[in-house]
């Protein structure tokens, strides 16, 4: 697999930058191409290496609609107005083909599906808001991380926290697993192995409460309003000083972005990162919002950490490949170095007794 040449050095200076804070030597053309050698995945133009995703053209402009969930599928029926579709792909082209870009954006979100207008985001740094009080400088070993992420970008980003000490619970739900866990057994592995898993009920979170205020670091990428409502939003859980608490979103948390979905290859046409120009685009990578993402925030944590920490950081999948996006790129690299996990992830609900035992041990240590 090939992805450009300055995206590639970008993603590599990160990874120098957090081997700088660490001492853990990461490779960034692994990350970035990993997932496709390990499954044998190759971009075909506008359709995604994964084939979930299409790049179609509307009557202004290009957009990408992810069908990855069996939901996604359900609802197109819905999305054309019509009472059946026998194959979705060439129906929904032909409606995309007749209305404006934004409208087409406008009604897949109303539905709840993965949709993107070409360059829609503009580039932004993460956001990072004061969030309790701070310590003394500290990196990640010997912390301890929930993971209530899902997918790739913040299950990689606690995967590169892991490999630095840090001990990482995977935190998930029985009724609703990563959906990862039900894909390639390597992708899951690669991204998950050597965390703790621990099932919780998120209806019934008084477990799940006391693990987040015992955590250093939360890492999540639920919708805002999905934790809010169950009591679990950063300003409910008791404060602990020093926690970083990073929230991965698709397209950031204000207003109506908060809501929209997003996968790494749509997130990634979102914010322009695309190859061939905005004229004539096809897909860059494999889903490239997605690791990109994670070793930002991985970068964004440890320099939290080592600052104090106190932080809220939010960083959404658009706007970082909106920032790559501003990269020449013309130029093309070869990346997809096969990874070779070490051991499988932990199955689901494994190490709930252990969890635990780290919470009752961790509840009135000092932090």
């Amino acid at each position: 697999m090939t992805v450009p040449t300055a995206v590639l050095e970008r993603a590599r200076q990160v990874a120098d930058a957090y081997e700088t804070f660490t001492g853990i030597k990461v490779d960034a053309a692994e990350l970035i191409g990993g997932r496709a050698a390990l499954l044998g995945l190759t971009p075909n133009g506008r359709v995604s290496a994964g084939g979930a995703t299409r790049l179609m053209s509307s009557r202004d402009g290009w957009c990408a609609l992810t069908l990855s969930r069996p939901d996604d599928i359900d609802a197109v029926p819905a999305l054309l107005g019509a009472d059946g579709v026998d194959d979705p792909w060439p129906a929904v082209q032909s409606w995309v083909a007749d209305r404006d870009c934004a409208d087409v954006a406008e009604r897949a979100r109303l539905l709840g599906l993965p949709v993107a207008a070409l360059a829609e985001t503009p580039a932004e740094s993460p956001r990072v808001y004061p969030f309790g009080a701070a310590t003394a400088t500290r990196g990640p070993a010997g912390l301890l991380v929930a993971d209530l992420s899902a997918m790739w970008a913040g299950p990689l980003c606690a995967q590169l926290l892991s490999l630095a000490g840090a001990t990482v619970v995977k935190v998930e739900s029985a009724a609703r697993p990563d959906g990862a866990r039900s894909g390639p057994q390597p992708f899951f592995d690669w991204m998950n192995a050597g965390k703790l898993s621990y099932v919780v009920d998120f209806d019934e979170p008084a477990g799940l409460r006391a693990l987040l205020a015992a955590a250093d670091v939360v890492i999540e990428s639920s919708r805002p309003s999905a934790l809010a409502r169950r009591g679990l939003a950063p300003t409910d859980v008791p404060p602990r000083d020093g926690r970083v608490w990073l929230r991965v979103t698709g397209h950031g948390a204000d207003g109506d972005r908060a809501n929209w979905v997003a996968f790494g290859d749509d997130a990634a046409v979102s914010g322009g990162l695309v190859c061939g120009g905005t004229e004539d685009p096809v897909f860059c990578g494999d889903a490239i919002a997605d690791p990109l993402t994670g070793l930002e925030a991985a970068l964004a944590v440890v320099q939290s950490l080592r600052s104090g920490g106190g932080e809220l950081i939010e960083m959404s999948m658009a706007a970082v490949a909106a920032t790559y996006a501003q990269l020449p790129l013309e130029d093309q690299t070869r990346c997809g170095k096969t990874p070779q996990p070490s051991t499988p992830a932990a199955p689901l609900g494994a190490d709930n007794d252990e969890v635990e035992q780290l919470i009752t041990q961790r509840r009135f240590a000092p932090c």
